[in-house]
C-alpha cells in the first residue's frame, strides 16, 4: 500500500513562529486575527489584530495595503495603511510607509520618507495595566496560522 507523503512548507520563521503571506494581487475582505508573522503584499479590507501578549509581527511591504485598524505588538510598515495603528511594543515606519490615521506606539523607528497623516501618540509611559488593549481570541473566531 502506497502512502502519500505530506510536505510541510514554511516561508520563514523566527523561533517557533510561522509566517502567513497575503500575496500581491490578493484581496482579503474581513478581519484577520493571527499569531506568528503576517506579511501583507496584497490588500486587506478589514481590521488586523493579534493578542498583545504574543510575539506577533505584522509586515506590510511596498505595495501592500490595509484599510482598517491594526492592533499588533510589532509592526513594520512600508506600504499603505488607512486606519489607526496600535503597536504595543515596536513600530517601524520604513521609507515608503503612508499612514492615514493615528499611530499609537511604545517604541518607534521612522525612516526618511515615511508619512503619517494623523497623530503620533506615545504609550511608553503607560504601565502594562494601561497598555492599549489588543483583541483577544474566542473559540468562535477563525485564527490564521501557517504550519
Amino acid at each position: 500500500m502506497l502512502r502519500k507523503k505530506e510536505k510541510q512548507v514554511t516561508m520563514a520563521s523566527t523561533s517557533s513562529n510561522h509566517t502567513t503571506l497575503i500575496a500581491r494581487q490578493t484581496e482579503v475582505t474581513g478581519d484577520i486575527h493571527f499569531r506568528g508573522n503576517l506579511v501583507i503584499e496584497g490588500k486587506v479590507k478589514g481590521n488586523v489584530s493579534a493578542h498583545s501578549d504574543s510575539d506577533a509581527r505584522l509586515q506590510i511591504v511596498d505595495g501592500g495595503v490595509i484599510e482598517g485598524e491594526i492592533r499588533v505588538p510589532q509592526v513594520v510598515i512600508n506600504g499603505n495603511v488607512n486606519g489607526d495603528v496600535f503597536a504595543a511594543r515596536h513600530l517601524e515606519l520604513a521609507s515608503k510607509a503612508m499612514v492615514e490615521g493615528n499611530v499609537h506606539y511604545k517604541l518607534i523607528e521612522m525612516m526618511k520618507g515615511a508619512q503619517v497623516n494623523g497623530a503620533l501618540l506615545s504609550n511608553a509611559d503607560l504601565s502594562s495595566a494601561g497598555e492599549t488593549p489588543m483583541i483577544g481570541y474566542t473559540e468562535d473566531e477563525t485564527v490564521i496560522e501557517a504550519s
